[in-house]
């Protein structure tokens, strides 16, 4: 899987990407990931790429002309490529979209968007799909793309090691617990629950649909 970011800040990824299982799969070569910062793409002399917007309003909008050429440098020759903007107005993203993806494309193109938001031509020159990771307004369009890149990497085989660490596909509880059995904080004891000490598997999966 290849993942093409087009950003303003590339810097900010940096540190996610570098810890845990996005950075053994990066060095497994499992999945890819590439910058194209729209300020390498502009014209202008200072590398601005944000304007006013026409017809008034608050903020700075992003360019289009600079987006669609990085787009177009990531996109090349490439076959199974989709194409997404991140957007608060966009489709909801989940686990089944994350699935999707990791089935059906090899290049995934994020477009992450800043201040008052992107030039509402780049959706249309290029078809892209509008995605959202939730109910709310981030100031960037980074976060969302991390995020989309762990969801997707996580439905990658071999990424996660064996089929069965995916939640979704095990049976898993909202409440999970580990060793000591039982510890005491002030005067009050915590313990394990006992039927998962209790070696039926039987009871003790029936316990996690439950719970």
């Amino acid at each position: 899987m290849n993942f093409h970011i087009v950003t303003l800040f590339p810097e900010a990824f940096s540190s996610y990407l570098a810890t845990s299982i996005l950075k053994r799969a990066l060095e497994r070569g499992q999945i890819k990931i590439y910058f194209y910062n729209p300020r390498d793409f502009t014209d202008d002399p200072h590398r601005r790429v944000d304007r006013r917007p026409y017809g008034g309003g608050p903020g700075m909008v992003l360019q289009a002309e600079a987006i669609l050429r990085a787009v177009r440098r990531a996109v090349g020759k490439k076959r199974d490529v989709k194409i997404l903007i991140l957007s608060p107005r966009g489709k909801q993203f989940d686990n089944a979209g994350a699935r999707i993806l990791a089935r059906r494309y090899r290049h995934i193109i994020l477009i992450a968007g800043h201040y008052e938001g992107i030039d509402a031509r780049v959706k249309k020159a290029l078809r892209a799909e509008e995605i959202s990771i939730g109910p709310y307004v981030l100031t960037g369009g980074e976060l969302p793309a991390m995020a989309i890149i762990d969801a997707v990497s996580r439905q990658i085989p071999g990424v996660l090691g064996k089929g069965e660490s995916l939640e979704e596909e095990r049976i898993a509880s909202r409440e999970v617990y580990t060793r000591p059995e039982s510890f005491r904080i002030g005067k009050k004891t915590y313990r394990v629950p006992k039927i998962l000490l209790s070696g039926d598997h039987k009871k003790i999966d029936a316990w996690k649909n439950a719970h």
